[in-house]
């Protein structure tokens, strides 16, 4: 079978500053046993090397599309992309990962087999220590309310971009929030609610590299305040769409919190946010002690600082250590 047979899928690589991680995931997006690809390179203001390196990478293959845009950040280089893409699906690949060689098929087979307009595949996390696998096997077809429920809680099912697969149509009116960290979290559900049902894949195609480099695990800073507003964000339009899910809803917001206050140990000043954060997680304790979905570490983490923050900073240093 020629491979135009089969419909063009756009995967769209934002790139700011990515030049020593570039050329690894390119490379393994143009060994993708699906072959009918659009490669589209978004390189977002870059000031290192990487938008020469993807000018000379567009060299090796016909179908990288190389863009070159002032700095707007990853929603805006997302957007971006996807509005020039030629595809009749979409996926995204943040470009200092990297995917396994069937990435693409495996998430286009289980869109066929469904007969869905989005798949979801799942990844491992690989850092300087260790990899941890998040797959197994099997796949299935869920609704939107059950995927985010379970996204809500963590189960399995993520807010990330990457790791999906998507009808381009589903974009028409879904845009990734310009100028905000933590993107996906205000965007994944809607994306999963204009979906009948979406094909759950459990087999990990996706690798995530932690880089402490990276904009989301660098050194805390007011940016990371984003984390709170997006989660906010996605849980009152989520109440709006299931009321029945606030349980979820409110665990998900006390983590956001429990998040962003880990981020904060030792770092000074924001006193103030501090204080509203611990303020927010006291309010809500009930609701997630009491909750029999909510995570144990959740629970462990309520009690602990309910009983003192600088007890819990000091467990928390030496559970991350």
């Amino acid at each position: 079978m020629n491979i135009t047979d089969k419909p063009l899928i756009s995967v769209i690589l934002p790139i700011y500053n990515v030049e020593d991680f570039l050329e690894k995931c390119v490379e393994t997006v143009i060994q993708q046993t699906y072959k009918n690809l659009e490669i589209i390179l978004v390189d977002d203001g870059s000031t290192d090397e990487s938008g020469k390196k993807a000018e000379l990478i567009k060299k090796i293959d016909s179908r990288i599309v190389v863009f070159h845009k002032k700095n707007g950040g990853l929603s805006d280089a997302r957007n971006f992309g996807i509005k020039r893409a030629k595809g009749d699906y979409i996926t995204c690949i943040d470009s200092d990962d990297y995917v396994d060689e069937d990435y693409i098929e495996y998430l286009y087979i289980l869109m066929e087999k469904y007969g869905t307009k989005m798949s979801v595949c799942q990844h491992r996390v690989i850092s300087e220590k260790k990899i941890t696998d998040y797959g197994s096997q099997g796949d299935e077809i869920l609704s939107p309310y059950k995927c985010i429920e379970r996204m809500l809680y963590h189960d399995i099912i993520d807010t990330s971009a990457w790791a999906k697969l998507y009808h381009k149509s589903m974009f028409d009116d879904v845009k990734y929030p310009k100028g905000m960290l933590f993107e996906d979290i205000a965007t994944t559900y809607k994306l999963f609610l204009k979906c009948e049902n979406i094909a759950i894949g459990y087999e990990s195609k996706y690798n995530y590299i932690i880089r402490k480099s990276s904009i989301v695990n660098g050194e805390f800073n007011a940016k990371k305040f984003d984390l709170l507003k997006m989660t906010d964000y996605m849980a009152k339009d989520v109440y709006r769409v299931f009321p029945e899910l606030a349980p979820a809803i409110i665990r998900r917001r006390v983590y956001a919190r429990f998040s962003t206050l880990n981020q904060m140990i030792g770092v000074k000043g924001y006193d103030i946010e501090r204080k509203n954060i611990i303020k927010f997680i006291k309010k809500y304790k009930w609701n997630v002690l009491c909750n029999n979905r909510a995570p144990r570490r959740d629970k462990a983490a309520i009690i602990i600082l309910y009983i003192s923050y600088w007890l819990y900073a000091i467990i928390w240093r030496l559970y991350k250590n």
